[in-house]
């Protein structure tokens, strides 16, 4: 999938199906990409959340007291960031308005991007949690 985004591409992902990796170095503290989608209600954000997980993806993501936005819907590349408990990205909430990825650190380029979805250790299948649980 091309990108618009000169710092991330989309590739296939060795923690699960698509994921962003960086097209060159990115500096700590840089604010990679926006994740974009429709802005729905909290209870309607909740009724895709589950949609969504019976097929296996997490793209609703909560944007304040009142609204959650959904990146299967007119979203961006940055839906396809996957979960680590041991990201190189956070997710930081600008303003109640919009969510943004945010380099935790400095990624090298072809490194996959990932933040931490605050899972559950019994939910979480990342490889960090799932070589704890073998």
């Amino acid at each position: 999938m091309p990108s618009s985004n000169k710092l991330i591409r989309v590739g296939k992902s060795k923690i699960h199906g698509k994921g962003v990796f960086a097209a060159c170095d990115i500096p700590k503290g840089t604010w990679i990409i926006q994740y974009k989608g429709e802005k729905v209600s909290k209870r309607e954000g909740t009724r895709r959340s589950r949609e969504h997980e019976k097929q296996g993806f997490v793209w609703v993501f909560s944007l304040n007291r009142w609204y959650d936005i959904d990146g299967s819907v007119n979203g961006n590349e940055a839906r396809f960031i996957n979960h680590s408990c041991s990201p190189n990205c956070e997710a930081v909430n600008y303003r109640d308005k919009e969510i943004w990825i945010v380099a935790r650190r400095d990624i090298k380029k072809g490194e996959e991007l990932t933040y931490d979805y605050g899972f559950s250790e019994d939910e979480c299948m990342c490889p960090v949690c799932s070589s704890k649980k073998s």
